[in-house]
């Protein structure tokens, strides 16, 4: 299907979007959308025949645990919701620990690496046609951007793209942003990543911005598309015409005009890289032959994925890959949340830098899905946060996280305001109830807090 044009729809950007002229499609996040009503603006974009396509940031594909079930309903309904023609995830892994480690589950509030591995990529693809299998839509996986690479890896990114590609038949959301930031994160070369894997499975292409500090390139989705960017983009049109290309932006949202003017870079972009008239392969199709190379020695080729032993089952050989890989997630994920010492092969100094832009994370988002809070504790929320999360894994999802933070600030005695100390209190005994409070307690609480003010 041919996408176009599009941009990421999000609510605060939502007049924006209607306006801008040009746009074909839009994305919207799937986990953020009720899965019996839309919101208006989405109607009326799907009324003037607007295609929206539903990106899902939480099923983690690629950790170790099978796809849960209602994550891939609510996933499934959406799509039904949108009419959408397909649906999004990540190869990534958001959340490890559980039975299968017989530890505390942990959740990352984040997209983390898949090692590229053997092990890694059986449990991937499994887990990849138990939610096909789920979903009445085809399914397309993006590339994730990262801090940190896994030690004694056996497949490039394009190589172990391309075998989940042949395995499964899923498509591919390619992010040109993310082949740029593991350039410059992880030294990985956009150009060879292209080579090796199958550009006619790319289903539609993200582009978005990010900013370099101190020679880490965090992909923010909070900055304007930069020249880089653009050149991995114009890379991959060499290559192919790609279905869809959409904008993408999560943050600092900037006036329509500058993303009106983000969009004619990206266009222009594509029609600048496209191939001569004449030399141009059908759309959809590699504008060249795709190699994949063999991997590693000793790893079997790609086209030839290890069988097990004769005296081990299939099944079995499935399960001891689970297991593995929920050990080594796990060990990642805690020493990233949960302060333990860094596995053997990773860069301690790199996890650190990981680890404190999860924290960040946490703490932005919680201001996000509880304003409150910080409009409670001021100045200090942000402190007070960073604190709590440091030896406090996340276990849940945000409005849990803001839940257990005001727990934890109320047990330690703070705020040491009591009007602020009240004001949390009432906030985190009317989130934590069975019900939330009636109109005539909430209004008895206003009065209580205006006279207090006085």
């Amino acid at each position: 299907m041919e996408l176009g044009i599009g941009i990421g729809w999000r609510p605060e950007i939502a007049h924006e979007v209607e306006a801008l002229a040009g746009i074909d499609w839009v994305e919207a996040v799937a986990e953020n959308l009720c899965a019996d009503h839309l919101p208006d603006s989405l109607v009326r974009l799907r009324e003037r025949g607007v295609t929206v396509v539903p990106h899902g940031v939480a099923l983690g594909l690629g950790g170790a645990d099978r796809p849960d079930p209602g994550r891939l309903a609510a996933l499934a309904a959406r799509a039904e919701l949108l009419g959408a023609p397909l649906v999004t995830e990540h190869i990534a892994f958001v959340r490890a620990g559980g039975p299968l480690t017989a530890s505390p589950g942990l959740e990352a509030g984040h997209l983390l690496p898949v090692p590229r591995t053997w092990d890694a990529l059986d449990v991937l693809c499994e887990n990849v046609r138990i939610a096909q299998d789920s979903l009445p839509v085809p399914l397309a996986l993006e590339n994730i951007a990262a801090l940190i690479t896994w030690p004694d890896e056996e497949l490039t990114e394009g190589q172990f793209l391309a075998e989940l590609v042949e395995r499964t038949g899923v498509r591919l959301l390619i992010d040109v942003a993310n082949l740029h930031t593991n350039h410059v994160n992880l030294g990985q070369d956009p150009a060879k990543a292209l080579d090796e894997l199958p550009v006619e499975a790319i289903a539609y292409v993200h582009v978005a911005g990010g900013v370099e500090k101190n020679g880490v390139w965090h992909d923010t989705h909070a900055h304007p598309v930069t020249a880089p960017v653009l050149e991995v983009l114009a890379e991959l049109r060499s290559r192919v015409d790609p279905p869809g290309v959409l904008l993408e932006r999560d943050d600092a949202f900037p006036p329509a005009r500058e993303l009106a003017g983000e969009l004619d870079a990206i266009r222009a972009t594509l029609r600048k890289a496209a191939p001569p008239a004449g030399s141009q392969a059908p759309v959809g199709s590699p504008a060249r032959t795709v190699a994949v190379p063999a991997a590693p020695a000793p790893a079997p080729s790609i086209s030839a994925p290890p069988a097990p032993a004769p005296s081990v089952s299939a099944s079995s050989v499935s399960d001891a890959a689970r297991d593995r890989t929920a050990v080594a997630q796990t060990a990642l994920l805690s020493a990233l949340v949960a302060g333990t010492p860094a596995p053997a092969g990773f860069d301690p100094a790199r996890l650190r830098v990981q680890s404190r832009s999860l924290a960040a994370k946490r703490a932005d988002v919680v201001a996000k899905v509880a304003p409150e809070l910080p409009e409670i504790l001021g100045d200090g929320y942000r402190a007070a946060f960073l604190a709590y999360a440091g030896g406090r894994p996340m276990s849940g999802g945000y409005r849990r996280d803001a839940l257990d933070f005001a727990e934890h600030v109320l047990i330690a005695g703070g705020p040491a305001d009591p009007v602020a100390r009240r004001e949390l209190t009432y906030w985190w005994r009317d989130r934590s109830g069975s019900r939330p409070p009636g109109r005539a307690t909430r209004l008895i609480r206003a009065a209580r807090a205006a006279l207090v003010g006085r």
